[in-house]
């Protein structure tokens, strides 16, 4: 899953550009982005990722950070392709 953790870094690089983060840290507290970016998210995600979003992942946890992001694709993943 290397490849899908440098997919988001890249992508979260585009709109967070003064600073490199952690994998760990939380980008919505850190105040890096706003909960509406949760949208690009979920569309870079579901678009880049092709990793399908269920209404249950829609939780803020889980876009917090690129630990968060790339978990989840990972359940999510097993869950479709298991």
């Amino acid at each position: 899953m290397e490849n899908i953790r440098h997919q988001v870094r890249a992508f979260l690089a585009r709109y967070i550009r003064d600073r490199e983060i952690a994998d760990d840290e939380d980008i919505f507290a850190a105040g890096h982005v706003n909960s509406l970016f949760v949208m690009q998210l979920v569309l870079f995600v579901e678009g880049e990722l092709d990793c399908p979003v269920a209404d249950e992942d829609l939780e803020l946890e889980n876009f917090s950070s690129v630990d968060a992001i790339v978990a989840m694709v990972e359940r999510r993943t097993a869950t479709v392709h298991g």
